[in-house]
C-alpha cells in the first residue's frame, strides 16, 4: 500500500497481483481457431458420412441408409502393407459404431473446447490408424497430414486451447473435471 495524501491507496504493483483470469494472447485464438477448424474436419465427417449429403459420401451409401462408414476407405487398403487387417475391419458393425463415435465426439469436444484431452487421444488414434491403413505412402516416406493432425491435437490439449473460444475454462472449473482432470 502506498500512503497519497494521508490516504492508504493500493500501489500499482499490488493491483496486478490480484488473482485474475490470465490475458487473452493473439497467440491462443490461433489455436482457438486452429481446435474449431479441425474439431469441423471430424464433426463434417461424421456428418457426411451419416447422412450422405453427397461430398465424401453419396446418399446412397449414408450410414442412415444402409451404408458402411468404414467399407470405401478400408477396402481401398487391400493392397497396402497393412491391408490385410484394415480391410478386414471394413463393413463390421463394431468398427463402423467406434469409428462413428469417434468422428462426433472428437469433432463436438474440439468445437465446444471441452474434453480436450480425451478428444487428442482420441482423434490421434484414429488418424494414427488411418496413416497405417496407407502404408506404404506414395508421396512420403511416412509424413502426411495425419502425422501433422496428430501433433496439432497434442498441441490443441497442452495448450489449454478451449479455454479461447470455447467452454474450456468454465469446463475445467466443473467438480466433475476438478475430481478428474483427464476430462480437461
Amino acid at each position: 500500500m502506498a500512503t497519497t495524501h494521508g490516504r492508504d491507496v493500493p500501489s500499482k504493483q499490488s493491483a496486478t497481483n490480484v488473482a485474475s483470469p490470465a490475458a487473452t494472447r493473439p497467440v491462443d485464438y490461433v489455436w482457438a481457431i486452429a481446435r474449431i477448424s479441425i474439431g469441423w474436419i471430424f464433426l463434417w465427417a461424421f456428418l457426411d458420412k451419416t447422412f450422405g449429403w453427397g461430398f465424401a459420401t453419396p446418399a446412397d451409401r449414408a450410414w442412415i441408409a444402409g451404408g458402411s462408414p468404414t467399407t470405401g476407405f478400408l477396402k481401398g487398403t487391400g493392397e497396402n502393407a497393412l491391408g490385410g487387417l484394415f480391410s478386414g475391419l471394413a463393413g463390421q458393425a463394431w468398427v463402423d459404431w467406434l469409428f462413428m463415435l469417434g468422428l462426433l465426439g472428437v469433432g463436438v469436444a474440439l468445437i465446444l473446447g471441452a474434453g480436450m484431452r480425451i478428444a487428442a487421444v482420441a482423434g490421434g488414434l484414429m488418424l494414427i490408424l488411418m496413416w497405417a491403413a496407407e502404408l506404404p505412402l506414395a508421396t512420403n516416406p511416412f509424413m502426411d497430414d495425419h502425422i501433422v493432425y496428430i501433433v496439432v491435437l497434442a498441441g490443441l490439449a497442452m495448450a489449454g486451447a478451449g479455454d479461447t473460444l470455447g467452454i474450456g475454462r468454465w469446463w475445467s472449473n466443473t467438480s466433475l473435471v476438478r475430481n478428474y482432470p483427464v476430462l480437461r
